[in-house]
């Protein structure tokens, strides 16, 4: 039902068609979308910003992290269930809180997904140089390694005539597959999840050879007043992993293009976060067995370095660095892929541009909307340190995934409105207030740990995207139309 005010007019509660798009997901592609943006992210370069924050105690910001992501998983598994369509938290909100709170949504998601694509491919940078180091003793130029923006003591610093050439190049890669069809996508995303456990598994295993009980004590830093150490610093690196668990997102952005999407996209989310979480902490406990936690900071490719350190030999470095360079790749071009279909999703309610929403005939995807998105994306990792970034996406996930949460009792009142008490498909135990308020609670606790500078600059863009709801989108919006 269409309301005239924009903070409560809804679309309807009803599963959206395709629009155009092709329903050709089933189960295991959509879970091993939600793997490829989830597993490689945290573990492969977010250690060396989590770990000088909490210490060995890391451990338990990817548990406080997991458990929340938990929560939020199983919210995300009812909303799925009752509203599948593209664009995941953006439709699920849109359907229940309204045209306003669903923009907002999309604001945060719009950010998540396009810094978190960007940070990837800065990190999948490091491995390569390291690969290349390991094999045939030759580092690309620093001058094109390097970002021109930069974190400093004071702020930003800018350096002139540096650029970081892998992450474009990489996001260019990724681009032209998008482009050419959601089947050739999504393949290619399976092999390289498989290739990628593959590798985390090799990790542990040469890992474990090292461990050293040693490594654990102390378990917490002293704390220093600043977001580091102790229980402060624990939630710090909560904060700073929690982007890992976008993942989830992802797999419900391709609920238009799921073959029955109530029951597939559900069990989907439900396999990545069980997947997700026994990685994430079987590789953290490895790492900090094998090394120090003072060794953790400012270390590039870090797993790499932390196996040829422990055997005294090249090739488990090799094996990892070329491992990562072919698995993260997945990475990168599953968060392009889901900042896509949360602007197709909203072009077709008009509150953006209806050139995002174009689909071209011959490969079904959303062409147009690809190639703006990985040219954003490509200028930003070609100039923003990833130091940047990390604390950002979080910021956007935790308020998304926050939103998404309250959606649950909305859609549970709904539902007794209109006398469909039992609903269909997967449903949160414990009723619609528990879990929930639980999954909310969870996402402000880790949030208030971020740095001042992160809640500033996601002000701002929230500014600016509320300034371009009120001055476009709302009299564009299809339910403003008669």
């Amino acid at each position: 039902m269409t309301a005239s005010s924009p903070f409560t007019r809804k679309k309807s509660f009803d599963a959206e068609s395709s629009g155009g798009l092709e329903r050709s997901l089933g189960v295991t592609p959509l879970a091993m979308l939600g793997i490829g943006a989830t597993i490689g992210t945290g573990i492969f370069f977010v250690l060396p910003e989590a770990v000088p924050k909490a210490g060995p105690a890391v451990i338990l910001s990817f548990v406080i992290a997991a458990i929340t992501a938990g929560l939020t998983a199983l919210c995300y598994a009812e909303l799925s269930a009752r509203i599948p369509g593209s664009g995941s938290s953006y439709t699920f909100t849109y359907a229940t809180l309204g045209e306003f709170a669903a923009y907002a949504v999309a604001a945060c998601l719009l950010l998540e997904y396009g810094l978190a694509a960007s940070a990837t491919a800065i990190g999948w940078s490091a491995y390569l140089n390291n690969f290349l180091d390991n094999t045939i003793g030759w580092q690309i130029p620093e001058a094109l390694r390097s970002p021109m923006i930069v974190a400093g003591k004071e702020g930003a610093e800018f350096h002139a005539g540096k650029f970081n050439l892998p992450p474009v190049l990489l996001v260019a890669l990724c681009c032209v597959l998008l482009t050419r069809g959601v089947k050739d996508s999504v393949g290619t995303n399976t092999v390289l999840v498989w290739i990628k456990i593959a590798v985390l598994l090799f990790f542990a295993a040469v890992a474990f050879t090292g461990f050293n009980s040693a490594h654990f004590t102390p378990f917490f830093f002293a704390e220093d007043g600043k977001g580091v150490g102790g229980m402060t610093g624990v939630t710090a690196a909560a904060a700073t992993v929690f982007f890992s668990f976008i993942g989830l997102d992802t797999v419900a952005t391709g609920g238009a293009e799921a073959k029955d999407p109530r029951r597939t996209v559900p069990v989907a989310i439900l396999i990545a976060l069980l997947v997700v979480s026994g990685a994430y902490f079987l590789v953290a406990v490895a790492a900090v067995g094998a090394q120090p936690a003072a060794k953790f900071a400012g270390q590039d490719a870090g797993l790499a370095v932390i196996v040829k350190d422990v055997t005294g030999q090249a090739w488990p470095a090799i094996v990892l660095s070329a491992g990562a360079v072919i698995s993260v790749f997945s990475v990168t071009l599953v968060s392009l892929y889901g900042q896509t279909r949360i602007l197709y999703a909203m072009s077709r309610d008009g509150l953006i541009g209806e050139r995002f929403a174009r689909v071209d005939e011959a490969t079904r995807t959303p062409r147009i909307n690809t190639l703006i998105v990985s040219m954003v994306v490509a200028a930003i990792a070609g100039t923003v340190d990833s130091g940047f970034l990390w604390d950002m996406v979080s910021m956007g996930t935790l308020t998304a995934f926050a939103l998404v949460s309250a959606a649950v009792p909305v859609v549970r009142a709904m539902q007794a409105r209109e006398g469909n008490v039992a609903g269909d498909g997967f449903r949160v135990p414990f009723g619609p207030y528990l879990i929930p308020f639980a999954s909310i609670a969870s996402c402000l606790y880790i949030m208030k740990d971020l740095s001042r500078t992160t809640f500033v600059v996601f002000g701002v863009w929230i500014a600016v995207a509320l300034a371009w709801y009120f001055a476009f989108s709302m009299r564009h919006s299809a339910l403003a139309k008669p």
